[in-house]
């Protein structure tokens, strides 16, 4: 079965996150902050990470680039989900010397379409990095 690690501080987007990618087949395994899914990350070795941009503490995109920046976790897909509309001012895909480039494997939108975030989820599943 496979594991997605859902890295958000928010517990009702997270439950309903959890339902929908359940009763899809997958485990779920639930980090409230950036530390804690930097934590489960390493210890998990989780298919794919579902994570959010705004928590407290470490925010996403310190998350992103420690996980892609770590041999160990480099190769885990990331979907960021993010309420920021437009997206100017950083690179979701290109890695650059800039510092605002994101190493995420793709981002959703806030608010949520689940179906978009199942299909996601699935591409990064079906075509796992080793």
């Amino acid at each position: 079965m496979p594991r997605i690690l859902i890295i958000d501080d928010d517990a009702d987007i997270v439950e309903a996150m959890r339902v929908v990618l359940e009763k899809r087949g997958y485990q779920v395994i639930i980090a409230v902050d950036g530390n804690e899914g930097l934590d489960k990350a390493r210890a998990e070795k989780p298919d794919a990470i579902i994570l959010d941009v705004m928590m407290p503490g470490l925010d996403g995109f310190e998350v992103a680039r420690e996980l892609k920046g770590d041999p160990q976790t480099k190769h885990i897909s990331i979907l960021m989900l993010t309420a920021i509309k437009d997206k100017t001012g950083f690179d979701f895909q290109k890695e650059t010397s800039d510092p605002d480039w994101l190493p995420v494997d793709d981002y959703c939108n806030k608010p949520l379409d689940y179906e978009i975030l199942l299909e996601k989820i699935d591409h990064f599943v079906r075509n796992k990095k080793r």
